[in-house]
């Protein structure tokens, strides 16, 4: 368990109250004048919005599924395989972009009682398809690549350079969409009462000054940065080919194509394994990036009400909303009313880290631990007498 000297209470109370409960945010009806924590809470950053990302795929959409019709019939035409193959990462840049746009209006879906986080998970899932996809379409093309080594056919290398080149101002066109798409996601997406929220936390807490700590820069959205890879990679895909088409044209290199399709792949596989592994990493639960355990711990030991905390978890739902849950140990004298301007107080600092739901249980310095007191706790520890007065937790 982590800890910290232990202080005395500012006031004295004419009351007892166990701190050992888990806190409700929607009952305050007992607490009475509870101005101070709807102060603390009212303004919370909102979930991105994906209005603007779901209207720049819908763009890109449009003009990468046109021109992949075009390339491929050029492709088949010229005999290229380097036009082919980018024909075919447009394909999948299609499907990408489709599917993103499909899972951003899933992820809109309310959570219900079978779903108690909602379909915003669902982004991640199709995040981990577009990255699988490219690495198997890398490997296609290596595949191919081989035997045009072995066999390089005739191409008309003047119609490939042309069609290359038309494809290439397309994905460039299209990726600046998707780029300026998302930093304009990015400026619009903040909250604009951070100085009010930080001032009413240092108004309450005098430890928690307004600039101690800046806020956390919200990490891109890890749907479309992965379809905005897929662009990317069709991009590189189109200026190998153009160079491939302008080495055939003035050395003869016949096999320069094929040598243009293998470095394509080669881009297409450390993007998708990239993808991949962001995708997994928020399906296993991970620390979200940017986010320190141990700054987590600090900021919440560093209240004065706060002597010890154990049992804490961090992930992310999905791109750029972060979750946590803790256990937090204060003083025995402690109200219902003063743990829930604590709890208020407390998430305002992780809202400053970037984690925007947290859950946090209070609990007094007598409350029995019938489980591990370590900050991360092994959540399938359970307790081994029904007696010991605490039957465990979940998260």
């Amino acid at each position: 368990m982590s800890s910290k000297p232990s202080h005395p209470a500012s006031d004295s109370h004419d009351h007892s109250h166990n701190a050992g409960h888990q806190h409700d945010h929607n009952d305050h009806g007992d607490h009475g004048d509870h101005g101070d924590h709807d102060n603390l809470a009212a303004n919370k950053p909102s979930v991105q919005d994906t209005k603007g990302y779901q209207r720049t795929l819908l763009i890109s959409f449009v003009i990468i599924t046109g021109y992949m019709f075009i390339e491929a019939i050029g492709g088949w035409m010229t005999g290229s395989l380097a036009l082919l193959s980018d024909a075919g990462h447009m394909l999948s840049d299609a499907i990408a972009l489709g599917a993103t746009l499909m899972a951003f209006k899933i992820g809109e879906k309310a959570a219900t009682r079978q779903k108690t986080f909602g379909y915003k998970r669902f982004e991640i899932l199709v995040a981990g398809v577009n990255g699988a996809t490219l690495i198997i379409i890398a490997l296609l093309i290596f595949y191919e690549a081989i035997k045009r080594f072995n066999s390089p056919p005739e191409i008309a290398t003047q119609g490939m350079l042309i069609i290359a080149t038309i494809g290439m101002l397309v994905n460039v066109l299209v990726a600046w969409l998707m780029h300026r798409g998302n930093n304009s996601e990015d400026s619009h997406g903040h909250s604009h009462s951070s100085s009010s929220n930080n001032l009413d936390s240092s108004l309450t807490d005098p430890s928690a000054a307004p600039d101690s700590q800046a806020p956390a820069k919200k990490p891109a959205n890890l749907n479309m940065q992965s379809a905005y890879l897929h662009v990317l990679s069709d991009l590189m895909g189109s200026v190998a080919a153009i160079i491939a088409a302008l080495l055939m044209m003035s050395f003869g290199w016949v096999w320069a194509d094929a040598a243009a399709s293998v470095i394509v792949a080669i881009l297409i596989i450390i993007s998708g394994y990239r993808v991949v592994r962001d995708s997994v990493h928020i399906l296993m639960e991970g620390t979200p990036k940017g986010i320190s355990i141990e700054t987590v711990e600090q900021r919440l030991l560093d209240h004065p009400q706060v002597t010890k905390m154990h049992d804490l978890h961090v992930w992310s739902i999905t791109s750029g909303l972060n979750a946590l849950s803790c256990h937090v140990v204060v003083d025995d004298e402690m109200s219902i009313r003063e743990a829930s301007l604590l709890i208020a107080e407390l998430e305002q600092r992780l809202l400053d880290l970037g984690i925007n739901h947290a859950t946090i249980q209070v609990e007094s310095l007598s409350h029995p631990q019938a489980h591990s007191d370590g900050l991360i706790c092994d959540i399938a520890e359970r307790p081994t007498s029904a007696n010991s007065g605490h039957m465990g937790h979940s998260h």
